[in-house]
């Protein structure tokens, strides 16, 4: 059983295509056959989610000032320009240097090759897709940007670009909700812990988001207008979710009590009121409260209800870590999960680094049924009560940590492994069997010198390479540290 998505992945992606207006009245029927493929294009994107404005076709270049003024009042989140045959580069110059919207060049041509005894020009010009690519990236860098990325193959029956169409929706899925997210801070940072401390202004700045600065004692307030049919709905979910099992080596665990389900459930309700007061998209939050105090109670038990959150596509951060809220934001729009995490001990033998928390996490991506446990004590915090415990997914898995630089610039540093089969340890966290190339020691000394956060994202796939695109279209510095 999977959490639901509060709100849908999506994006506003447009398109247009690109053609040489002379053609037209020499080859009957070729501006017909143009306009099929660009329409081909857009099913293929629609199918992934998007919302898709087809602008049609550009053939000059006062078409192309023409739709200039249009792709920008549509308030987009990436384009895609279809090549469908070949154009002049006055078609894509004054809109490559205008946009800031992240723009791909789509070269898909019908046929895997020419007829070659039957070819005619016809033919050719209704597979040139590709003929103007190196003119428009040209131009591209002439007018001071990036050459556009280029998806490059057949119209059907390709499935690597069809792979990569469904990769730069998704990019563009995290670009929409970055820009407009609405992210929680409450409390403060976890003493003592200089690595994750950052500029609310810089997220604005960098990513397009907003840093809410929300007050505990709103959450309780909101507590206090929990009924007792919203916790027993919120018990049975959880219940529904977790297992409870006996505790196992550790002593400060205790099998799930009834009043630390109670308290998680209560907690929960409270969460959810909370995240719709303040209209949140995720929540970084640490706080402590006074000692026996009605908000300390509350504000160490959050765990739960934010790993539920967490699951619906709303990061929820622990430690007040804003850095790691974002990464496990974009993790979560490519759809691959984004548990919260850090390093744990390296087992020397096999060749692996723990990787985990005490929370919260994405259990959607958790290998089996995750587990709930009581804790006497919470390691290194106050409080007590559930805590969430699973490994992820078997199988690839990729890392994401924002770090900053000595300038105070954001920094992503990111990372391939795999996630093995075996025993984790039973101590209400979570943890999976991290193994990375080329060697676990190796690859720790490599991480930690690009300078990311201690925390980061962790989930489920291979996603480096569409990571580290994401970056290079908000202008953040980026290391692959390992693949595979």
């Amino acid at each position: 059983m999977k959490i639901a998505r509060r709100k849908e992945r999506t994006a506003r992606v447009g398109l247009f295509g690109v053609g040489h207006h002379t053609y037209w009245r020499q080859f009957e029927g070729l501006l017909e056959r143009m306009h099929r493929k660009l329409e081909t294009l857009e099913a293929k994107l629609r199918s992934h989610g998007v919302s898709v404005t087809n602008f049609g076709m550009v053939d000059r270049a006062q078409a192309a000032y023409g739709l200039l003024r249009r792709l920008k009042a549509a308030n987009l989140d990436l384009i895609f320009c279809d090549m469908v045959t070949y154009a002049t580069s006055s078609t894509f110059g004054i809109l490559v240097r205008e946009l800031d919207v992240p723009i791909v060049l789509v070269a898909l041509q019908p046929l895997r090759a020419l007829d070659y005894p039957r070819a005619t020009t016809f033919m050719q010009l209704a597979n040139d897709d590709f003929c103007s690519v190196p003119e428009f990236t040209g131009v591209a860098i002439r007018m001071g940007k990036r050459p556009p990325p280029v998806i490059l193959g057949t119209l059907e029956g390709d499935p690597q670009a069809d792979a990569e169409i469904a990769r730069w929706c998704d990019i563009a899925k995290v670009l929409h909700d970055l820009r407009g997210a609405r992210i929680g801070h409450l409390g403060h940072v976890l003493e003592a812990m200089l690595d994750m401390h950052s500029d609310p202004t810089a997220f604005t700045a960098a990513f397009g988001c907003h840093i809410v600065q929300t007050e505990p004692d709103d959450l309780l307030r909101l507590e206090r207008t929990v009924t007792d049919a919203e916790i027993e709905a919120k018990e049975a979910q959880i219940l529904e979710m977790f297992d409870t099992p006996d505790p196992k080596s550790d002593p400060i665990t205790r099998k799930l009590t009834p009043q630390d389900l109670y308290t998680a459930a209560r907690v929960a309700v409270a969460l959810d009121k909370f995240v719709d007061e303040y209209d949140l998209d995720g929540l970084a939050y640490y706080y402590e409260g006074a000692p026996d105090s009605e908000i300390r109670r509350l504000v160490t038990n959050l765990i739960v209800g934010n790993s539920l959150l967490t699951a619906a596509g709303f990061p929820m951060c622990g430690e007040a870590d804003l850095k790691t809220c974002i990464a496990m934001l974009i993790e979560d729009r490519l759809d691959m999960g984004g548990s919260f995490a850090e390093f744990h001990p390296i087992d020397f033998n096999e060749g692996f680094v723990l990787v985990g928390h005490d929370g919260p996490h994405h259990i959607n991506i958790a290998e089996g049924k995750p587990v709930l446990r009581s804790l006497v004590k919470y390691h290194g915090k106050p409080g007590a009560g559930a805590s969430v415990e699973f490994k992820i997914k078997e199988g690839p898995i990729t890392m994401l940590s924002i770090g900053l630089t000595g300038e105070g610039k954001f920094k992503f540093v990111i990372a391939e492994g795999q996630s093995a089969q075996g025993p984790i340890p039973a101590t209400g966290n979570t943890n999976t069997r991290g193994f990375f190339k080329p060697d676990v020691r190796t690859f720790l000394k490599r991480w930690v010198a690009e300078g990311p956060t201690h925390h980061f994202a962790l989930g489920v796939g291979h996603h480096a390479e569409t990571i580290r695109q994401i970056a290079e279209i908000l202008n953040v510095q980026s290391a692959v540290v390992a693949r595979g």
